[in-house]
């Protein structure tokens, strides 16, 4: 039995990535830890797509019968990394209303560390079950089934929790707030965390997951906040993460947090913020030495 590491000295850690099991992200967990350990981060969360029955949206998760290949692979990286990064078994689980029995017992398969909670909207599960009744309520059916997975215990974090609007044929944040709130205030009650997730930038509304203004009413709530990448390639792993703990430090957080063993650990942003600053200045420095030493006078 390992001993847990001291979480002051794990202030770096990326808590949302993938694995070609789910048919849409490149690359071993092996070289995703490569990537964390080249950007100075001490350990990562390998959550990659649940899998679902009945061929459930099996065009972007690892299928049931892959669950144990999925954590051989982890396992595997987990060793050889050891003492160097720290990698953890979680995995992203989809919200579906009437999945919750699936789940539940899918997540009783594995020793997790972390079970991340998504509502993907675009799905045309979803859209077909959720989207023929127009956009706003297609949004509004969006933010009511956060707070619904939430309150069924099944998961640690929410993942991207303003996702839809990505796929929203007219967002409108401001229209959209009553509801939001209603979704947070639920959602503070159960000790649920809410994911700031970087990968935002890259989308369609290009910020993070979710906006400034949705971020500053979690913190108003308390709501805890993980930092993920959602990497689905190497090179993402850790991205944007200086910036965004800027912006978490601007819109009212004091910690950011991450799991081990199904429990939140809690980590001051000053602290983290020191630690990814002295990081990124090494890397600078290291760039900007010349490839090799210059020889020494004789």
């Amino acid at each position: 039995m390992t001993t847990a590491p001291d979480p002051q000295k794990t202030l770096l850690f990326d808590s949302h990535m993938h694995t070609p099991l789910c048919k849409h992200a490149v690359g071993m967990p092996e070289e995703y830890a490569a990537a964390a350990f080249r950007r100075g981060f001490h350990g990562m969360v390998i959550t990659c797509h649940s899998p679902m029955p009945d061929r459930f949206s099996a065009r972007v998760r690892m299928a049931p019968e892959e669950l144990d290949t999925y954590l051989s692979m982890v396992q595997e990286a987990a060793d050889q990394w050891q003492g160097r990064v720290e990698i953890l078994l979680g995995m992203e689980s989809d919200y579906f209303p009437g999945m919750e029995p699936w789940l539940r017992e899918l997540h009783s398969r594995a020793d997790f560390h972390y079970i991340l909670g998504s509502v993907h909207p675009h799905l045309r599960e979803y859209r077909e079950a959720f989207g023929s009744s127009g956009d706003r309520e297609y949004q509004e059916n969006y933010f009511r089934h956060l707070a619904d997975a939430a309150e069924t215990g099944l998961f640690d974090t929410l993942a991207h929790p303003d996702l839809v609007k990505n796929f929203a044929a007219n967002w409108d944040l401001g229209a959209m707030m009553e509801p939001i709130r209603a979704a947070l205030d639920r959602i503070a009650a159960t000790g649920v965390a809410l994911e700031l997730n970087t990968s935002g930038a890259n989308k369609a509304v290009p910020e993070m997951n979710p906006a400034p203004a949705i971020l500053e009413e979690i913190a108003a709530r308390g709501i805890p906040i993980v930092l993920g990448s959602d990497a689905h390639v190497p090179e993402r792993v850790g991205d944007r993460f200086l910036e965004a703990m800027h912006l978490l430090k601007r819109t009212g957080f004091r910690s950011i947090s991450r799991f081990r063993q199904r429990k939140r650990i809690e980590i001051p942003l000053d602290d983290a913020i020191g630690a990814l600053s002295a990081v990124a200045t090494h890397e600078e420095e290291a760039a900007s030495l010349p490839l090799s030493a210059p020889h020494s006078a004789s």
